[in-house]
């Protein structure tokens, strides 16, 4: 059994000390926030203790689970890591680069694992998709969002297309080479919606928007590639994977989509395969992914380094903008 303790319970913080208490191996042992009465309030809700004192919270557990506003992310992780526990640290994974460097070097000297809060990779849909996903050259990413005043302290680009930018690095598995980038601040001082598009050394190309002022939410990424058309709804849990396979005129399928290619490449039926996905808790599952990592000494399945390409990728995205970096 290993005892972890919730820094910061804001709404997501909550939503951790939910699944902690699910997770077969994990006890929730305390939480930390700089809002005493609400963790005395939260602290109560789940029957932990509510500490006063960060550094005393860190020495009565074996994990550490960093809510907080990314703000305090580097503050948090480096007391954590300083004293060798194993650490979640949500996304993004610091406020700056240099702060995430730090971190990283910190957690190498210390062998301490750090996870980043990149729910996304755990997403059913995403899962389901993975097996089918070889070698996009065309990647397509919406994520929409009614307007919420948390988390508007940063562009939309830290805020919500990070999500995205660390799945599509992850899929291309290619250096970024070139960014085209525009935003708009509506509501707030930084830009509220924004349109990126990136190329990559592969000769890959990802068109990325994200806005925070939609009318309706909608997270999708739609993948082209050899034979394939993949699209993904994150946020309704579905997948849907279109491909080609030889057809043969012998087959007298009256409902048969066919495409005649010529010659050369002869008919071919388009079909729609729609993966099984499992209906699992995102948020739960990376955090059962975290303690697994942690039993076995293994890599996390979202490694600091991945959270710090993400954050670098979104910094070098608002850097092509024409407001200040925030």
């Amino acid at each position: 059994m290993k005892r972890i303790a919730v820094f910061g319970v804001g709404h997501l913080g909550t939503i951790h000390c939910k699944c902690i208490q699910q997770i077969e191996g994990l006890e929730l042992v305390g939480i930390y926030d700089p809002d005493q009465e609400k963790s005395r309030k939260i602290a109560e809700e789940f029957g932990v203790t509510a500490y006063e004192n960060p550094e005393m919270l860190i020495a009565a557990v074996d994990l550490v689970d960093i809510v907080t506003t990314t703000s305090m992310h580097f503050a948090m992780g480096k007391m954590a890591i300083e004293r060798g526990k194993h650490t979640f640290i949500e996304k993004p994974v610091c406020s700056t680069l240099q702060e995430a460097e730090e971190l990283m070097r910190l957690a190498k000297s210390k062998n301490v694992l750090i996870q980043v809060g990149h729910v996304e990779r755990f997403n059913p849909a995403f899962i389901a998709s993975q097996p089918y996903i070889q070698r996009p050259m065309f990647i397509e990413s919406h994520r929409l969002a009614l307007f919420n005043p948390r988390g508007n302290d940063v562009s939309v680009v830290l805020d919500l297309m990070i999500h995205d930018l660390d799945i599509i690095l992850k899929i291309m598995n290619s250096d970024v080479v070139s960014i085209n980038a525009s935003g708009v601040p509506v509501v707030t001082d930084t830009y509220d919606i924004a349109n990126i598009r990136l190329g990559f050394a592969n000769g890959a190309v990802a068109n990325m928007t994200a806005s925070r002022i939609s009318l309706k939410n909608m997270r999708k990424i739609r993948l082209f590639q050899q034979g394939h058309y993949i699209s993904i709804d994150l946020l309704e849990k579905k997948s849907d994977i279109i491909y080609l396979e030889d057809y043969d005129d012998r087959q007298e399928d009256p409902f048969a989509l066919v495409m005649d290619l010529g010659e050369e490449k002869g008919k071919k039926q388009i079909k729609v395969l729609k993966p099984e996905i499992q209906p699992v808790n995102a948020i739960q599952t990376e955090l059962e992914y975290f303690l697994n990592a942690v039993t076995k000494n293994e890599l996390p399945v979202v490694t600091i380094e991945d959270g710090y390409k993400a954050l670098r990728l979104a910094y070098d995205i608002v850097a092509k903008m024409n407001l200040p970096v925030k």
